[in-house]
């Protein structure tokens, strides 16, 4: 299995928001993104920083996106 990519806040910010997901509220550095089926997860917006593979996979399982259609939208 190939690594996954690690990617900034802001850029799977823009991912979320072309999955349909809007910004619900923020509480200081994390925010929490929200879709109408119900699905919702958190992101930490810490500049300069990315999100690192197991927390990156984890959000993943949250918004229900396999790692290879991850991979595919990048």
């Amino acid at each position: 299995m190939s690594k996954l990519p690690l990617i900034s806040t802001k850029e799977f910010e823009k991912l979320l928001f072309q999955l349909g997901f809007q910004k619900v509220r923020q509480k200081e550095s994390h925010a929490i993104y929200g879709h109408t089926d119900g699905r919702y997860t958190v992101l930490a917006h810490h500049k300069g920083r990315v999100i690192f593979r197991p927390l990156l996979r984890q959000i993943l399982k949250q918004i229900g996106l396999t790692i290879q259609e991850y991979q595919n939208m990048l």
